[in-house]
């Protein structure tokens, strides 16, 4: 959404059907579906899975999860175009960009304000950095199936799934699918940066 807000035309790609998903969208395998089609594009975004990198998969589980970074890179950059690969902070991306919610106010009407840091490896920019300015006591982090204990002890409270839309800028997903997001306000500040450079 936030590259469509910043002028793009937006394709999507994935191998699970994504039914709320409100662009135009091919279920296929991403990397076989770059490897074929990856020079048609303009710029490519990436985001392999996470789960083996995330804190919020426990430690003796995460090497079940797949680790396809390396490959997603390889074919970016065989595709020859500008290309940013997103991920979670302990991912081995060659960060060039953190970004947070609190860089960009997003804010609940309680006042909450969204903490979800998530790396961008960018080799075509170059530019200002955000500094985060969420602050203790007063941030939410979105999740899957229940809410974290951590938004319990933070916030001495549940958080509802219409918060976590609010908050996340997205009211056309349900939980689960928040908890995979990126907040529109990251996709569409790397938008405005990536069409200085095209």
């Amino acid at each position: 959404m936030g590259y469509s807000r910043a002028g793009f035309e937006v394709v999507g790609v994935d191998i699970a059907p994504q039914k709320h998903y409100p662009f135009e969208f091919h279920q296929a395998d991403a990397l076989e579906y770059l490897a074929e089609h990856g020079r048609e594009f303009d710029v490519i975004h990436a985001s392999p899975p996470c789960q083996r990198f995330s804190v919020g998969v426990p430690q003796e589980i995460r090497e079940r999860y797949p680790d396809l970074i390396e490959a997603t890179r390889t074919l970016l950059v065989k595709a020859g175009i500008p290309y940013i690969i997103e991920n979670v902070p302990r991912a081995p991306l060659v960060i060039a960009l953190m970004l947070c919610g609190s860089m960009f106010n997003l804010q609940s009407s309680r006042g909450t304000t969204l903490r979800r840091h998530r790396v961008f490896e960018t080799p075509w920019f170059s530019g200002l950095t955000l500094t985060c300015k969420h602050e203790p006591g007063n941030t939410i982090t979105v999740t899957g199936n229940g809410t974290t204990s951590g938004n319990r002890k933070t916030l001495g409270r549940n958080v509802p799934t219409s918060e976590m839309r609010e908050v996340m800028g997205i009211d056309w997903m349900n939980r689960d699918e928040l908890s995979e997001a990126i907040p529109p306000a990251y996709t569409e500040w790397i938008g405005r940066q990536l069409l200085k450079v095209l």
